[in-house]
């Protein structure tokens, strides 16, 4: 097992509103982290856009709190890309199975089809001071939410458990994910985000098939073709090639991107 990151914290609660929600009170109150925190239950968790989610007993909520060195937009959107990486290679190291596993632009990780967990980035801080990052990661590690319980077209949600059979505690389960999101952490700082491109691509869900991409107001189904060399997804329409920093992918069968 990889060590824990050096001066990274560790805080694990029984109960909590949302780990986000914590994570970003810490950051208005000035705190900078990098710290794990995670909620053996969350009782107000959410996702994206503040669609509720609802946390099974035995699942996996929690936040990273950091301050990267950069705090423009292409680079909050790169950590999606370092989170992803790092879950998915948490769940193999779990399972022993990489060809169960898949990534969905921009934040959800597939396990064999389905979704398994979710990443949901945050900001926040004290006014006049640069803003925190809050990185909240769920993981259905022993149950998948009801499917009735989703919004209409939302991708079916699986289990670790359910699905290959395999128990784990989330406190175990975040003590294999922070090494891993630390790693590849150090690879973006070092070796900038094409080594990081080029891993999520060739873990990508649907690369080549037809999607849509949801944004307000507006749907754009095209083949994806890629990721660009800022994360942005590419797809490519009937009126062009379109590049979209921002929105929620809709496989042909249903899904959409994360809760948290």
């Amino acid at each position: 097992m990889t060590s824990w990151p050096a001066g990274v914290g560790r805080e694990i609660l029984e109960t909590v509103d949302s780990t986000n929600a914590e994570a970003l009170r810490r950051a208005a109150a000035g705190g900078v982290g990098p710290e794990w925190i995670c909620a053996l239950r969350q009782a107000a968790a959410r996702g994206r856009r503040g669609r509720p989610w609802a946390m099974g007993p035995g699942n996996f909520a929690a936040s990273l709190l950091m301050r990267p060195p950069a705090m423009d937009g292409v680079a909050l959107a790169q950590r999606s890309f370092v989170a992803a990486l790092g879950l998915l290679d948490a769940l193999v190291m779990v399972t022993g199975r990489p060809e169960l596993f898949a990534l969905k632009w921009p934040n959800d990780v597939l396990l064999a089809g389905g979704k398994v967990a979710g990443i949901l980035l945050e900001t926040g801080g004290p006014a006049g001071r640069p803003p925190a990052l809050v990185v909240g990661i769920g993981v259905n590690l022993a149950v998948a939410p009801d499917p009735v319980d989703l919004e209409p077209g939302a991708m079916a949600p699986v289990s670790l458990r359910g699905a290959t059979g395999i128990s784990i505690a989330p406190g175990d389960f975040l003590d294999l994910l922070a090494p891993a999101v630390d790693l590849w952490e150090e690879r973006l700082a070092d070796e900038g985000f094409a080594p990081l491109r080029a891993a999520w691509l060739a873990r990508a869900s649907r690369i080549g098939e037809e999607i849509t991409a949801r944004l307000p107001g507006r749907a754009l189904t095209g083949r994806f073709e890629t990721i660009d060399a800022a994360g942005a997804l590419v797809l490519a329409t009937d009126a062009g090639r379109v590049v979209l920093p921002a929105a929620e992918v809709y496989f042909a069968e249903g899904g959409h991107a994360a809760r948290h």
